[in-house]
């Protein structure tokens, strides 16, 4: 070896080695990059067509007959009102921090939420007709699922307060303290649903894991408590209202099978009758009824897709259907008249967007068209529905987007594994999965690994406790298909996610780094033992009854085997970890200790954090860095040539 190529090596085993590791700290505003080159100006202009691209979503109707919408015209998504379809948006609220949880209130003024730098620590706030803005709740509390009678008279939502993990049911009493009273002194993650139409009771469900679920009614003159749908096996519950007359309850279960269907209770019988779902092998996820009872419509997730399915209450019978692109569709709720359906839609080359169907005149109406950046739709990736076997011959369904490819080319890949554990990839819009694939020239595959939801509580329950890593295997199969795809190329693969996600990544990158060019997590779980003690307290039951309790012996041997902390001296190639300061879900602590452990190793370990975000990025600033740091590690790690 000539001095020149030995001294080049000599450098490059010091540069790698843990004694000679440095950190290069650059801090722009509350953001914070470890180990971050300085980005080429081309690739944040690369990105601005993306991350221009705005949504709108459905919130509620408006007391005058239009809609109140979210979107994003500054940093955050805020509050408009929208009086017509294709009418301009009003912005009617102008905080730093995004606003949700919109709903119209009976006899005017508008009920939102908002917390403080993505801690989740909600408050719940009412906008008057006039405009005038009221915080409704104590501040340091934790305030949600607000319901209301038909004539706005009683208003009840779920309060938590800090280091407990139950919650009490408030309700507001301008006579009370403070403006509220505490109505039920509850017991872990319990919420109402919906209060009937006289206001004498509230509907109360309590969530247990994603596998059972509780409904009660709640009697507020005397406080009394009335089990409602008891069974002797675990069943799954999902909202709930009260039909006009107050006789009975609808809601979503799964008792009786694999999938949710909606079901009605008689109050005063206890009959269950399923209304819809008995005939589908798919989830229903989603129901509204018309105010008068006369209409009913509700969302099926067929395999990651959406269909809306609108019907008569009494005699069942299907009204006109409307014709909508293949995506998702969520947040339904009726006009005052019963005559417009609201809703969200979302289609993988069309950002969200707010519709109504008329339930009469058969019309549907686009109401808000939010801007694609410049983006040309027709030039954006479709994804297309496939499915891998597993090491248990088991069927995995995934989306995958692929880059136009000259003749004999091969696409770099990057594997997007969603969050949850209990979540699903859907075929929605995403500014960054279509960069990566018309800037970076990158095939993007969204996967739905067991675990996820969407497809029956069986295969749901396929990934529980000590059966943790199955689903890491899941990405071994499919690293595996990967080799047989003529245009992927399987040596230049990245896993990428975020919260459970991460986790995933990081375990994956434990498992098959040698398979693989690097690794993207945000705010991902690196111990469970260390993340179920340091959540917060009102969600530690609920993440035990998913992964296992690290108090528990076993679980503390399962723990230590799965940790990705554990196994860090596995990981060979490069990795970028993202976190959120305020991130109440996963704390910081967990992206910090596998950050540390990983340069200690020797591994090259890129590092953003924002002082003012939680768990996920919200704000638009952010994102931007976001996306300008991922560009430059996926560049770097796939040898993507800057564009």
């Amino acid at each position: 070896m000539n001095r020149m190529l030995a001294g080049a090596a000599l450098a490059a085993l010091l540069l790698a080695s843990p004694a000679f590791a440095q950190v290069e700290r650059r801090e722009i505003g509350n953001q914070i990059l470890e180990n971050v080159p300085v980005a080429a100006p081309s690739i944040r202009a690369g990105l601005n067509r993306y991350q221009n691209v705005r949504a709108a979503a459905f919130q509620d109707w408006a007391a005058d007959g239009g809609m109140l919408i979210t979107t994003r015209f500054a940093n955050t998504n805020q509050l408009h009102s929208v009086a017509a379809p294709g009418a301009d948006r009003s912005q009617l609220t102008f905080y730093d921090e995004p606003v949700s949880g919109v709903h119209a209130l009976p006899g005017g003024g508008v009920l939102f939420a908002k917390d403080t730098g993505g801690d989740e620590w909600f408050q719940l706030f009412v906008r008057d007709a006039d405009g005038h803005e009221t915080q409704l709740t104590e501040t340091g509390t934790r305030n949600g699922s607000p319901a209301w009678s038909k004539d706005g008279s009683v208003l009840v939502w779920a309060r938590s307060t800090k280091g407990s993990g139950d919650a009490d049911i408030l309700m507001r009493d301008t006579a009370a303290p403070g403006g509220a009273r505490v109505i039920l002194k509850g017991e872990g993650a319990i919420s109402p649903e919906a209060v009937s139409p006289d206001g004498k009771t509230v509907l109360l469900g309590r969530y247990y894991s994603i596998g059972e679920s509780k409904r009660w009614l709640l009697d507020i003159a005397s406080g009394k408590l009335i089990p409602l749908g008891v069974s002797k096996t675990k069943v799954s519950y999902a909202g709930g209202a009260f039909t006009p007359d107050g006789k009975s309850v609808l809601l979503l279960s799964d008792e009786g099978g694999d999938f949710m269907r909606l079901t009605q209770i008689d109050l005063a019988t206890g009959a269950r009758t399923i209304v819809s779902g008995a005939d589908r092998p798919w989830d229903i996820e989603d129901f509204a009824l018309s105010h008068d009872g006369r209409v009913l419509a509700y969302v099926v997730n067929e395999d990651g897709f959406s269909k809306l399915v609108v019907q008569d209450v009494r005699t069942k019978r299907a009204l006109p259907q409307p014709a909508l692109p293949a995506g998702v569709v969520g947040g339904l709720a009726f006009s005052a008249d019963g005559e417009k359906l609201g809703f969200s839609l979302s289609t993988p080359t069309a950002s969200s967007d707010a519709w109504s169907w008329g339930v009469t005149d058969g019309q549907l109406q686009r109401w808000t068209a939010s801007e694609l950046g410049g983006l040309d739709a027709k030039a954006l990736a479709t994804p297309e529905l496939v499915r891998f076997t597993s090491f248990d011959k088991r069927s995995i369904p995934a989306f995958i987007y692929k880059p136009r490819l000259a003749a004999g080319q091969k696409a770099p890949v990057i594997i997007d594994i969603h969050g949850g554990p209990e979540g699903q990839s859907r075929p929605t819009f995403s500014p960054i999965h279509q960069h990566f694939v018309g800037e970076l020239g990158a095939a993007v595959i969204v996967t739905n690994v067991r675990g996820s939801s969407g497809y029956g509580k069986t295969y749901l329950n396929l990934d529980n406790a000590e059966k943790r890593e199955d689903s890491v295997k899941d990405i071994g199969a499919l690293l595996d298909w990967i080799k047989t795809q003529p245009d992927l190329d399987p040596s230049r693969v990245v896993v990428y996610g975020q919260s459970y996600g991460g986790y995933m990544s990081l375990a994956v990158m434990t498992h098959y780094s040698d398979r693989l060019a690097g690794g993207v997590e945000r705010y991902g779980i690196s111990n469970f033992a260390s993340f179920l003690t340091n959540t917060e307290a009102y969600r530690r039951d609920l993440r035990r009854a998913e992964y296992g309790d690290e108090r528990d012996p076993k679980m503390q041997k399962v723990f230590e085997v799965i940790s990705p902390m554990n196994s860090v001296a596995k990981i060979s190639k490069p990795m970028l970890v993202m976190q959120g300061w305020n991130d109440p879900r996963v704390p910081r602590s967990e992206s910090d200790q596998v950050v540390a452990k990983l340069r200690e190793q020797g591994v090259e370990t890129w590092y953003v954090q924002f002082k003012d975000e939680g768990h996920g990025f919200l704000k638009k600033s952010n994102n931007d860095r976001r996306r300008e740091v991922e560009t430059q590690f996926l560049q770097k790690v796939l040898a993507i040539p800057p564009q």
